[in-house]
């Protein structure tokens, strides 16, 4: 499972590999409404990504880290929202893993300097897509998730060893 991790719009995909063949489960948004106190849309978020992490049951959950924002209240509000899903894959039993957004970019594309265009034809090219997932946060998050299986012999490997 993959996450795109943010407060009011928090992306997730889970993608299954079977043999060679990598498909899409799931994409999609979890929304929380501004309006709400902060801890009551962190609550919400959690509850969300349980009843995901519970109905899907990914081996691992791969974050998008929160390494640069203009606007410190949105980092701040992205690295809750990183922290929230972290915690839930742990709660449910799945390793975690934490990609750059550079990292999820050469993973896909093969250029760590891809756009978010050039990010989504890619994620529907592999897998087998007709249109482009939208929205961008869901194809983000698959992203993620692709990223992850690219990097996963080694990912175990190191976490396995901490």
């Amino acid at each position: 499972m993959g996450i795109d991790p943010g407060l009011s719009r928090c992306g997730y995909g889970v993608v299954r590999q079977k043999g060679r063949a990598t498909e899409a489960a799931a994409a999609g948004v979890i929304r929380t409404d501004k309006d709400d106190p902060l801890p009551r849309r962190l609550h919400e978020l959690q509850n969300e990504l349980a009843e995901l992490l519970g109905a899907y049951r990914p081996d691992a959950v791969a974050v998008e880290q929160v390494l640069f924002q203009v606007n410190v209240r949105t980092a701040m509000a992205v690295g809750q929202a990183s922290g929230v899903a972290m915690a839930a894959a742990v709660g449910a039993g799945a390793q975690v893993f934490e990609y750059s957004p550079t990292q999820i970019k050469k993973a896909v594309t093969g250029w760590g300097g891809a756009d978010k265009e050039q990010m989504g034809k890619m994620v529907q090219t592999l897998l087998g897509l007709r249109q482009p997932l939208k929205p961008v946060d869901a194809a983000d998050a698959v992203a993620v998730a692709l990223c992850h299986l690219a990097h996963r012999p080694a990912a175990s490997r190191i976490w396995a060893a901490t």
